[in-house]
């Protein structure tokens, strides 16, 4: 009788109508993760802001996904997962058409707030869905179909945002959400209807809820304001500082004890996860400051344009669409730690090459290494994860994978404020120590009797800048370079993985 109460996989045009509309579903969310990356610079000049204040598009978004995705569980059971699904799906389309409709940076990043919220939970969703509604002995197309389009999302996330903003204006990188949102959540919502789940009542932990928001909130305004306001040369700073500290110490302590915590900290006591979840920040961290990093500099000082930023961009995601079957085949095949270090290893290696970079780089020079460095993206994320879950116990990896993609998010938001803040400080103090090398005869040296006087000095202006720019760009780099070989030195500190975890769960 218990049998006869699940829904039997879906066959023919329903199935591939379902798995297509899913994939849709889960590659839109994941693609707005990157797709305003190359269009910050846009999004800035039409909204009369600062190039650090246009970062708050991305890092609002990664912020407000973070802290909605450990409640997805629960909101599943609490209304079921179709239901909420397609009612995601539904409000993503309409905080799209917010952002896009934005004429002030304080609406454009409430709807993206607003955006990562009903976002979140569509990830893990998706997958679920997939899952269910697939015959036993193709379940590993289904986890394919939605592996393939978390690899190329982010592939092709800077250059659809660069190919809209240069042909149709930044507000399409939203409106293309919308039909797709639409469509996604009317047609499934009839499809799947057989496939909801259970409702259960259970209680949320709305103080363990609050206090996240709260401690992260303060972090990230903190991180985000804090060259605006002299960083801890104002009490506003000092002020965030205090609330964030407050609260991640009452976080900690509610959580920990907790019956039914939101977010289960205990996981962290295996020292496996621990060390795989440290290394991951790291890792994660620096990749995503290399992607934020790489834009910035093509468009603001190498000439580039939003599109072609995109496109060499872009070509970090090549070669990790390809090796990603190899890595989650070799996954289970070899230790975890030395697939890691390798992965993490070559992605600090390219990195430090790219540290010696120049004003005179052709996009082929600047393009070549983001393209071999791409391949050691799966060997750093798909056994890593797969070492993590293998460190915790059987009924903890839930809660572990929810806590690492929380912990991924936030790390790569953090990581977005940190390196536009030492960007511009950077180059504006390695601005001032070149002109403080300057003399007054080399600059009368550069007087003509046929040009206007202040030409050569706008030239030699511009020539300090770009200077300034690129080698503060190459000083990062570095910086970058390190904190990934440091990371893959870390994965060291973990145990050999015990237990075996299916490659599908590292997705």
């Amino acid at each position: 009788m218990k049998d006869a109460l699940i829904p039997k996989p879906l066959e023919g045009p329903l199935l591939l109508i379902a798995a297509l509309l899913l994939a849709f579903a889960n590659f839109i969310v994941v693609l707005d993760m990157t797709v305003a990356n190359v269009s910050v610079s846009d999004i800035a000049g039409g909204l009369a802001v600062s190039l650090s204040e246009g970062t708050y598009v991305i890092t609002s978004y990664a912020v407000a996904e973070a802290v909605s995705v450990p409640l997805t569980g629960w909101l599943a059971m609490r209304f079921g997962t179709v239901r909420v699904f397609t009612l995601c799906m539904l409000l993503f389309g309409v905080f799209s058409a917010l952002c896009g409709f934005a004429d002030s940076l304080s609406m454009l990043v409430s709807g993206r707030v607003l955006q990562g919220l009903a976002g979140g939970p569509l990830m893990p969703l998706s997958q679920t869905l997939l899952m269910q509604i697939f015959p036993k002995e193709k379940k590993s197309a289904a986890l394919g179909i939605w592996a393939m389009t978390t690899l190329v999302a982010p592939v092709l996330g800077p250059v659809v945002g660069g190919y809209i903003c240069d042909n149709w204006g930044w507000g399409f990188i939203f409106f293309i959400n919308i039909p797709l949102a639409i469509v996604c959540s009317l047609v499934l919502m009839n499809i799947l209807k057989p496939y909801e789940s259970t409702i259960f009542k259970h209680k949320v932990d709305f103080i363990g809820l609050g206090l996240l928001i709260v401690w992260v909130a303060a972090l990230q305004i903190m991180l985000d304001e804090g060259k605006n306001y002299d960083w801890f040369g104002s009490h506003f700073i000092w002020g965030l500082f205090i609330v964030f500290l407050i609260g991640f110490a009452c976080f900690l302590i509610w959580e920990l004890t907790h019956s039914h915590p939101i977010v289960d900290l205990r996981v962290f006591r295996h020292r496996g996860y621990s060390i795989s979840v440290l290394t991951l920040c790291l890792a994660f961290g620096a990749f995503n400051c290399s992607i934020v990093l790489t834009p910035l500099w093509l468009q603001n000082f190498m000439g580039y344009t939003a599109g072609w930023s995109g496109f060499t961009t872009a070509a970090l995601g090549i070669f990790a669409v390809c090796a990603a079957p190899i890595a989650a085949n070799l996954t289970t095949k070899y230790d975890h730690r030395i697939l890691v270090f390798c992965g993490v290893g070559w992605l600090g290696l390219l990195t430090l090459y790219r540290s010696f970079g120049s004003t005179d780089m052709t996009q082929l020079q600047v393009t070549l290494p983001m393209l071999f460095q791409g391949a050691g993206m799966p060997f750093f994320f798909v056994p890593l994860t797969a070492l993590a879950l293998a460190s915790v116990k059987p009924e903890e990896m839930a809660s572990a994978a929810g806590l690492m993609s929380f912990v991924r998010t936030l790390a790569g938001a953090l990581a977005t404020s940190v390196i536009t803040t030492a960007w511009e400080d950077h180059t504006n103090v390695l601005r001032h120590d070149f002109v403080d090398k300057l003399n007054v005869p080399d600059i009368a040296a550069l007087q003509s009797p046929v040009l206007d006087a202040a030409v050569p000095l706008q030239m030699l202006d511009r020539a300090l800048q770009d200077q300034a720019v690129m080698l503060a760009t190459n000083h990062l780099f570095m910086i970058v370079a390190l904190t990934f070989i440091f990371a893959a030195s870390a994965i060291w500190l973990a145990p050999k993985a015990q237990q075996k975890v299916d490659a599908s769960a590292t997705h």
